[in-house]
């Protein structure tokens, strides 16, 4: 399946670069002055026990980013077991964030990516989110279905950034179809590159908090990889 927004899952700071720099390109999805909200939904299924610890210690990295551009609310979701789906509150902290998070245990399930987007579109119908993550491993849904409920996203101008871990086949066809339709982005991390999905998460917030223009800004103060985007944006 073709697919333009689709980026390499190489390691490492070309993987960081493409992506950041689709990120760049999108057009800017709040008033200005206003502070940014963003969905930060997770697959809780028992495949993501191995590396859900590892994801509450680095999710702070959005606040970090959006500090200097009037600051971010972030509402945590999550699915897992039997039909559950849960929303935590609006908080601007990244530490309270990391205790919600910390509070989660994972457990069997199937995945329920449909119901998650629906969900960000009725929240998006009431103005109340600028932007979705979504970290996840595979999908056991109807591949159509899912793609009709991003569609939909798509048309409500809500981008969702979609990060995969692992090589799962049907997650790995379906993921960037859901940033495509939704004029998102998307990029595969893996547990033995941390800063990756580090960095990732920060240029989205940023995006969020500020649009183009502050993402510029965080690829020119992450030096490094980011300053390569930076230049390659120019």
């Amino acid at each position: 399946m073709a697919d333009d927004r689709k980026v390499p899952s190489a390691a490492g700071a070309s993987a960081v670069d493409a992506f950041v720099k689709q990120v760049g390109s999108l057009p800017a999805n709040r008033a200005p002055g206003s502070r940014g909200r963003l969905l930060f939904a997770m697959d809780a299924t028992a495949s993501r026990e191995p590396t859900w610890d590892h994801a509450c210690t680095i999710q702070g990295e959005m606040f970090v980013a959006a500090d200097a551009l009037g600051g971010l609310d972030v509402r945590l979701a999550f699915y897992r077991g039997f039909d559950e789906f849960k929303v935590s509150k609006w908080t601007s902290d990244g530490l309270e964030l990391a205790r919600l998070m910390s509070a989660v245990r994972c457990l069997a399930g199937r995945t329920q990516i449909g119901k998650m987007l629906r969900y960000a579109g009725e929240q998006r119908r009431e103005s109340r989110i600028d932007a979705v993550v979504f970290v996840g491993d595979c999908c056991e849904e109807d591949v159509d279905a899912v793609g009709h409920e991003a569609g939909q996203l798509g048309l409500l101008g809500l981008p969702v950034f979609v990060f995969q871990e692992g090589d799962d086949r049907v997650a790995s066809r379906l993921f960037p179809q859901i940033a495509k339709l939704t004029r998102g982005a998307y990029c595969k991390f893996d547990r033995s590159s941390p800063d990756q999905l580090k960095r990732l998460l920060g240029a989205v917030a940023a995006y969020a908090a500020g649009g183009r223009s502050a993402l510029l800004k965080y690829g020119r103060d992450q030096g490094g990889a980011a300053a390569l985007l930076t230049n390659q944006m120019k």
